[in-house]
């Protein structure tokens, strides 16, 4: 087991001592903000959805062609 110093202790011992707490900071967001991240993550998925898409179809259309 590790020996811990006297004065790391007091340290140690000096976090959990404080009498002042801190200011609690409110967290506000623009709505505007939100919404457009919204706006654009759907965007985003609309497009790997059809890539996906037009992949999963080109590639069954190949593989079509090669058998036939």
């Amino acid at each position: 087991m590790k020996k811990i110093d006297p004065m790391e202790s007091n340290k140690i011992i000096s976090k959990y001592l404080e009498t002042t707490t801190p200011k609690k900071q409110t967290k506000s967001s623009n709505i505007n903000v939100l919404l457009n991240r919204v706006k654009i993550n759907q965007k985003k998925e609309l497009r790997k959805k059809l890539y996906f898409s037009t992949a999963a179809s080109a590639g069954l259309v190949l593989f079509g062609l090669i058998l036939f």
